[in-house]
């Protein structure tokens, strides 16, 4: 037994330190460029081929060939990704949405590539680089450990690649050359990619996808390390391989053996699990590309192209027909990434096997053998599938309300490779499974026929899903997330919901394919085509029924009619584009003769020169400016934003001629005449406060060992302006967010009307009555304005029909303007939009972070108006603003912050006449 015990240690030190190697080569990637290499295991598969191909078929020398391979071709294919793929994206603004997708892209096409030059069958003569003993590779692995946290730690190079994963901007204003930084990053990490699978390929089956999924499984090594720490990879990876090891000596017995089996085979699997759903997550930034522009109209034209396209196989036989099939199917599968990630916003990589899924449970039930239930027809067992397998989307929608960006990718993919592994490659549930087809459409072109009706359900369920409250409610999720919830979106049943819906979808769309293949094929549902699939929509657009179908059409036609993985190599060329053009081909081609079509000033003739002469002289440029608006109305309305002018941040007033003349307490505005705040509606009466409606005690909140408030208190009136002022790093900002709800205190309460809201989240504290504007816009660029507002008056504290109409005209966005998308609009005319939004809710409370940010001086004369009349009507309002002249002429009291507590508080001419000028800046 002890021989036993020591043979399947040795056996688990040497899966182990492959799988060290893996982790080793995503954290120095990672840490070097923030970026979580998805094609690791690419790359190592391709090391690999290329190791066999020049030792086995070319007849290299071994040390010849793993020379040219590890030393050349790893670290050269990683320089390669830096140069061409990752630093435009980072030049672009290192969107980590792009950077993730551009990462999948480049994984499908070496996936793809290898497909193509080598085939998808399996190779079992890799040459062995290390014998089957683990002092050599464990050797290996300990070297470079060391070998590199020396260099970290020790060297000129370690302290210049900490400066750059601490701040990359700042670090090249010190001198520091990051793209060299990142380049040895991706060289290193290529290098330790190539030198796994190079290492693996003997021992485990080399094909294009095999061992790519095989060396991405243990990335839970890196994850569990943080991304950060070495030795917790090495650890981590050791263990896991000699647990898995010693895990094949259990046989258990009963209903749990094969499960406990499955389990002890893929220990990496069930890490990766833990891992990515229970571990805090890495990466927490956003990880879908945002729409950038307003949302493309598709023309009608397009969709009578597809309605042709997608009848002619109709006219199709033979082969061309049965191929033709899988193409109705698969589009109902992308269409539940429509939902999820085009509607949603959110990442979604496990998407194939909520399909697998659905076929599986489909062949169960119509065969009988899914427990608890008879056999059933054909069509009623898709659609029980389709119910049952629904709920499963919590599998990935629970862990997306707490998580976003990488952390959530990793989530979902490892949602996918568990149910592949755990029960697709189970002959448990899959053994002997035939599935037929429904009574009267046995044939190919009546099952394809069948195939469109259930199509076209689905493109209503999507577009459903598209309009209406709900439709804007996801959109606005999509576009800001945390404007969504200030807007009153419920972001977390929204995300249930979104993938709750895909989950369906894809079910739907599975049991189609399966009956249209007529058997449950488990490849047909892997997780490499799950990335396919996802890198397909997203480069195709996300938020388009018609990429969805464009892309199934494109997926199916070049897996028949080319060699197996041009379809991949295609979609992962595009995806590594994807950066150059977010929207999708259509919106580049859009944008591309935008720039093309010519363009001809307008010029007046000779005749209208002359007469705009006499009837308008020559003016100095000064005395062309337009005259500063008196009402609502005028903020901004057709100028485009000019920042803060020549307003001070510190001290005096507006209009530059003494502290309150700008706008003062009388409401007179620099004009000399009467500021009317709603448009040209009379003032109305102030309102006399009863008593603080919002309270704020003893809160404090603190990010790791930093205390960011210590002990604040806090009372917002009805009727009555409170400022907080206060240098950067006081606690402004920490503060607003614990009244706001998106950060809750680690000690203190929140009461509003005497009712205790601490622990209630943002969307909830804005259905209360207490919203928020943004110091960063927090607008939905793919929405119109009116689209803008209209979130805010459904999500708001009050269900007013005539609330949109009545804040547009306030604002001065009705009109033409009121259809205008807001992508593209001045800084001016978004303010208003996030403002109109924010009070088309009917709030109590109104939340104000640097409203001013990015307005010229009429601008917030025009803004100070209306809020001076909101709290005339009984709003209480909170304003944290750095522009001290704004604070003067619009606070009834302000507080100082500083180190976390308000250290002054008083009316705005006693307190801030005691301020260093340093202190408002």
């Amino acid at each position: 037994m002890s021989s036993l015990t020591y043979d399947l240690t040795l056996a688990g030190l040497s899966v182990g330190s492959a799988a060290a190697l893996t982790g080793i080569g995503l954290i120095v990637t990672y840490r070097a460029t923030g970026v979580l290499n998805f094609a690791h295991g690419a790359i190592a598969m391709v090391c690999a081929y290329v190791l066999r191909q020049c030792v086995v078929e070319w007849g290299w020398p071994l040390w010849l060939g793993a020379s040219v391979t590890l030393l050349v071709l790893a670290p050269g294919l990683g320089v390669v990704l830096e140069r061409f793929v990752f630093r435009p994206l980072a030049v672009l603004g290192g969107d980590p949405a792009q950077t993730l997708v551009a990462s999948i892209g480049v994984f499908v096409l070496l996936v793809g590539g290898a497909a193509l030059v080598w085939g998808q069958g399996a190779r079992d003569d890799a040459p062995v680089l290390v014998p089957d003993e683990p002092w050599g590779q464990l050797a290996v692995v300990l070297v470079l450990a060391a070998g590199v946290a020396a260099v970290v730690r020790r060297t000129r190079f370690g302290r210049e690649l900490r400066a750059v994963v601490d701040d990359r901007r700042l670090a090249e204003l010190g001198g520091i050359d990051a793209d060299r930084v990142a380049a040895t990053g991706w060289a290193f990490g290529s290098f330790t990619a190539g030198l796994t699978g190079v290492l693996l390929a003997p021992y485990v089956r080399l094909d294009p996808y095999g061992l790519s999924l095989l060396v991405m499984e243990v990335v839970a090594v890196a994850v569990a390390a943080r991304m950060r720490s070495l030795t917790v990879a090495v650890v981590v990876a050791l263990g896991i391989g000699v647990a898995q090891s010693q895990l094949t000596r259990l046989h258990p017995s009963g209903w749990a053996e094969p499960l406990l089996q499955a389990a002890g085979t893929n220990l990496f699997v069930v890490a990766l699990l833990v891992a990515a759903l229970v571990l805090p997550g890495v990466g927490e930034r956003d990880a879908l590309p945002r729409t950038a522009t307003a949302r493309v109209p598709t023309p009608p034209g397009a969709w009578i192209v597809v309605l042709v396209l997608f009848l002619l196989p109709l006219g199709f036989a033979g082969r061309d027909l049965h191929t033709s099939v899988q193409v109705p199917a698969l589009a109902v599968i992308l269409l539940s990434l429509v939902v999820v990630t085009g509607r949603g916003g959110q990442i979604s990589l496990g998407q194939a096997a909520y399909a697998g899924l659905g076929a599986l449970f489909t062949a169960l039930l119509a065969a009988g053998r899914f427990p608890g239930l008879p056999a059933l027809p054909e069509l009623a067992a898709l659609a029980v599938a389709v119910v049952l397998v629904a709920p499963l989307g919590l599998l990935t929608g629970w862990p997306a309300i707490g998580r976003r960006g990488l952390a959530l990718a990793l989530a979902t993919f490892a949602v996918g490779v568990g149910v592949s592994r755990f029960v697709f490659a189970q002959p448990y549930a899959t053994a002997g499974l035939s599935l037929g087809r429904p009574a009267g459409f046995d044939g190919d072109r009546a099952y394809y026929v069948l195939e469109l009706l259930l199509l076209a359900v689905a493109l209503l369920a999507a577009h459903t899903l598209r309009r209406g409250r709900t439709g804007r409610a996801l959109a606005a999720m999509r576009d800001h997330e945390r404007g969504a919830q200030a807007a009153g979106v419920g972001v977390p049943s929204l995300k249930l919901l979104a993938f709750v819906a895909g989950a369906a979808l894809a079910a739907l769309g599975g049991g189609m394919l399966g009956m249209g293949l007529r058997a449950f094929d488990a490849a047909a549902y892997d997780p490499v085509r799950g990335l396919l699939w996802f890198a397909a929509v997203v480069v195709l657009g996300a938020d388009s029924t018609l990429g969805a179908l464009a892309a199934a059409a494109l997926l199916v036609g070049l897996d028949a009619g080319t060699r197996g993985g041009f379809a991949a190599a295609l979609i992962g060329v595009l995806a590594i584009l994807v950066g150059r053009f977010p929207g999708g081909p259509y919106e580049a081609l859009r944008t591309a003769a935008e720039r093309l079509r010519p363009r001809r000033a307008p010029a007046l003739t000779a005749l209208g020169a002359r007469t705009r002469g006499r009837l308008r002289p020559a003016e100095p440029e000064t005395a062309r400016r337009a005259p500063v608006p008196t009402g609502a109305t005028g903020v901004a309305r057709g100028t485009k934003s000019a920042g803060a002018g020549g307003r001070r941040e510190l001290r005096g007033d507006v209009s530059g001629s003494g502290r309150r003349s700008g706008a003062d307490r009388t409401g007179r505005g620099p004009s000399g005449g009467t500021a009317t705040p709603l448009g040209n509606a009379p003032a109305p009466s102030p309102v006399v406060s009863a008593g603080p409606l919002l309270t704020a005690r003893h809160l404090h909140a603190h990010y790791g060992r930093f205390t960011a408030l210590d002990g604040v208190d806090l009372d917002l009136s009805p009727g009555r302006i409170t400022a907080v002022v206060g240098p950067n790093g006081a606690g402004k900002s920490t503060l607003f967010h614990c009244l706001a709800g998106t950060l809750r205190p680690a000690r203190g309460t929140v009461r509003l009307g005497g009712r205790d809201i601490t622990a209630l989240p943002a969307h909830a504290r804005t259905r209360l009555g207490v919203a928020r504007t943004f110091q960063q816009l927090a607008v939905f660029p793919s929405l119109t304005v009116a689209e803008n507002v209209r979130v805010g008056a459904e999500q708001g504290r009050v269900t007013d029909p005539g609330a949109v109409e009545r804040t547009l005209r306030l604002l001065g966005l009705d009109g033409p303007l009121r259809a205008l998308p807001a992508a593209g609009l001045p800084t001016g005319t978004l303010r208003r939009v996030e403002l109109a939004r924010v009070l088309a809710g009917s709030p109590r409370v109104l939340l104000l972070d640097e409203p001013a940010a990015g307005l010229d001086t009429a601008e917030v004369s025009a803004l100070a108006r209306v809020l001076k009349a909101l709290a005339a009507e009984g709003a209480a309002l909170l304003v944290v603003e750095h522009d001290l002249d704004l604070v003067a002429g619009l606070a009834d009291v302000v507080h100082v912050m500083a180190a976390g507590r308000i250290v002054a508080s008083g009316p705005p001419g006693r307190v801030l006449d005691a301020l260093e000028p340093e202190t408002g800046r």
